[in-house]
């Protein structure tokens, strides 16, 4: 063997070494739950932790219903998908994203059940993850309680309006949406869930800036934030399109 093809062989196994459970177990967050996601999530696929893939969050949540959450994974180059998940949430998934012609940053608001860690876990289009997250500390219950909307027929007739607005920089363009839903999660009782399952951000034109996939842990009337890059920041109107669970539909024109 010569020594070239000594390191080819080196660099192969240390990659194999990478991908496997063993190598997943040293979880920086320390949590007793990490191997059940690691199986849940990604299973035989290639999953290391990256500094690149960053969850920002309070340490402690005042409001178990509206924590505030911003995933940021810009310096990672080609992603093609985004998921957030909880570790000790009854509904673990909260949300998944594909940035698209946005920048790999997104915020938005969650319940927590208990205090448990966030993670974003971004694949780059080779089908490598890279898993970053933080530990949130809350009172808890924000899953199991109702809604407001739920016990107000008020939200009934503005169910699935849109707000929103862009604002421009000298590197890009931040834009805003907020959808009134009540998100309910099915686990109050005699309420079933109810909640946004897509919402594509796209140009005017249609070209895609971001699909959305939220599940019940989002907060209650969504807000997103989310960026776009400089050689978009001349855009001044935006279209918001989705549909939640029951089939009921989003559609409006956002402008600045």
């Amino acid at each position: 063997m010569t020594r070239a093809q000594a390191w080819r062989w080196f660099a192969h196994a240390l990659f194999l070494l990478a991908c496997t459970p063993a190598f997943a177990l040293d979880d920086p967050l320390k949590s007793a739950r990490w191997d059940d996601m690691r199986q849940m999530f990604f299973a035989d696929q290639p999953v290391q932790f990256d500094e690149r893939v960053r969850v920002l969050a309070p340490l402690s949540a005042e409001n178990p219903m509206e924590v505030p959450i911003t995933v940021d994974a810009e310096t990672l180059p080609d992603i093609a998908e985004v998921i957030v998940f909880a570790d000790f949430n009854p509904i673990i998934k909260m949300l998944a994203f594909e940035p698209q012609g946005a920048v790999a940053r997104l915020s938005f608001r969650v319940k927590l059940q208990q205090s448990t860690p966030v993670r974003a876990a971004a694949r780059t289009k080779d089908g490598m993850w890279h898993v970053g997250g933080t530990w949130i500390n809350t009172t808890g219950g924000g899953c199991s309680a109702p809604s407001v909307g739920s016990a107000s027929p008020v939200w009934q007739t503005r169910l699935n309006e849109v707000s929103g607005r862009l604002w421009h920089h000298k590197d890009g363009t931040r834009i805003r949406v907020r959808i009134i839903h009540p998100m309910d999660t099915g686990l109050a009782e005699r309420i079933p869930a109810f909640y946004i399952e897509t919402l594509n951000i796209d140009r005017a034109d249609g070209t895609p800036l971001m699909r959305i996939h939220s599940f019940e842990p989002v907060a209650e009337n969504p807000l997103f934030t989310l960026d776009l890059p400089e050689a978009l920041k001349d855009i001044s109107s935006i279209r918001v399109e989705g549909r939640d669970n029951n089939g009921n539909l989003i559609n409006a024109v956002v402008e600045d």
